[in-house]
């Protein structure tokens, strides 16, 4: 999808329905959906009552930002979107586009109004490529989509999120992906000449992690690597045959190929599992590929809480202090900080109570709505609002024994409801018995 070109002719046209691929290009391509209906997934986004379906039936597209992992159509979904209100539609790789670039999509699209403008990787624009995008999206000149398999809240400037709904795309089902190898053996020009079998689906999915783009590619590396049976011309895919071949064609850690998060991941898991060693050897092996160093601080910040948590609260300050060191001194120096930071928390306790608790938290608001907040925690800061009780009968903790007053602070209807469970370590152990002794028995503790 290129950033120039007849997109851009002054007499705009519809984007017409692209071509298939050749048989020469990757399998991943040649099944690239063309139209809406033909795209897997993200049914909440693009379903019957998916808010984006909701806008093109409304004729209009507002800026986007497509947050997802790898290999779940966030590129494939913005062409679609402008193919669907017909309108010209042009990108960019934020790995490869610079200032200069961003001005002259944008002084094309001046001709015309309504374009499209899709950033792959907007995560890797510097603030002045980001901040070189905001006249024109205020003014209409363009629809910015972004595609990020980056936090947005880390790495796009507030200007531009203020600018832009952010939606998530969720990483592919089962039922999805197995219906893609389906799809790709019974439509595709190539394979479906081939007398394939599909014996296993395990070894396919797992591998691909989600990421159809990989999933399709790995299924064409198999395909031709396999050889069919002398007697029936059968060739059988198997979970045994698909590692065999996996192990073959993986290649080395690349921070922008299949391996990065399947490295990120066992990373992760390895430091939630407390083993220092291997999760030393994967933060080598990021190190060694040119991993941004940020992006691996930023996950040492998440992990400090989600998994460390409240079992050793330092380990989110000390995770802090590294983002912060990592940010000011930067490579080849930040390794030493992430180093210490990595084997500090592997042998750190682990406990994921407090993550857990706000999941349920969450889970609870959206599954019975928003609660009326009890009469005396409520603000009265108007003279009627005091008529009414607002904030009346309120103990005031600090005016009691122990600055502990025994009072309903949940909504009626959610009382008792208990959402915080302590970890089993010392420090949460410590933490349960002053609840129970503030609260007996009303949360179970």
């Amino acid at each position: 999808m290129s950033s120039t070109g007849s997109l851009f002719d002054s007499d705009p046209t519809p984007a017409p329905q692209p071509a298939r691929p050749g048989a020469h290009a990757p399998l991943a391509e040649r099944l690239r959906p063309r139209t809406l209906q033909e795209y897997a997934g993200q049914k909440h986004l693009i379903g019957p009552e998916g808010v984006l379906r909701r806008y093109l039936d409304a004729g209009r597209l507002p800026s986007l930002i497509l947050w997802g992992p790898p290999g779940v159509g966030k590129t494939t979904l913005a062409n679609l979107l402008a193919q669907e209100l017909g309108k010209p539609f042009a990108s960019l790789s934020a790995v490869n586009a610079g200032v200069k670039d961003v001005r002259e999509v944008i002084e094309r699209a001046r001709k015309q109004r309504g374009t499209v403008l899709f950033i792959d990787e907007i995560h890797r624009f510097s603030k002045s490529q980001q901040d070189a995008l905001l006249g024109a999206v205020e003014q209409g000149v363009v629809t910015l989509i972004g595609a990020t398999t980056e936090n947005p809240s880390f790495e796009v400037i507030p200007a531009v999120l203020s600018r832009a709904q952010v939606y998530v795309l969720e990483p592919l089902g089962k039922e999805v992906l197995t219906s893609l190898v389906d799809k790709a053996l019974a439509e595709d020009e190539v394979l479906r000449t081939k007398n394939v079998h599909m014996q296993d689906y395990g070894a396919l999915l797992t591998i691909s992690g989600g990421d159809a783009r990989k999933l399709l590619n790995l299924l064409e590396i198999v395909v031709e690597a396999s050889r069919p049976d002398p007697q029936t011309g059968q060739i059988l895919i198997t979970d045994e045959g698909v590692q065999q071949l996996a192990q073959q064609h993986l290649a080395r850690y690349d921070k922008g190929g299949e391996m990065h998060y399947d490295v990120i991941s066992a990373f992760i898991k390895s430091i939630r599992g407390s083993d220092p060693n291997a999760a030393l050897y994967y933060l080598a092996v990021m190190l060694e590929g040119g991993e941004d160093a940020k992006f691996i601080a930023r996950r040492l910040l998440i992990l400090a809480s989600e998994d460390v948590g409240l079992a050793n609260p330092n380990a989110l300050i000390l995770a802090q202090s590294c983002f912060q060191a990592v940010t000011v001194i930067g490579m080849p120096e930040s390794d030493i900080v992430l180093g210490q930071t990595v084997v500090y928390l592997a042998t750190s306790p682990k406990s994921n109570a407090s993550y857990k608790a706000i999941r349920a938290a969450r889970a609870l608001v959206r599954q019975q709505g928003v609660q009326p907040v009890p009469i005396p925690l409520r603000n009265a800061p108007t003279k009627l609002m005091q008529e009414l009780g607002y904030g009346s009968q309120y103990q005031y903790s600090h005016d009691y024994p122990g600055s502990f007053a025994y009072q309903e602070f949940l909504p009626e209807p959610l009382s008792g409801t208990t959402l915080y469970h302590p970890g089993d370590n010392p420090a949460e152990a410590k933490a349960r018995e002053r609840l129970r002794a503030l609260w007996g028995q009303k949360y179970g503790m």
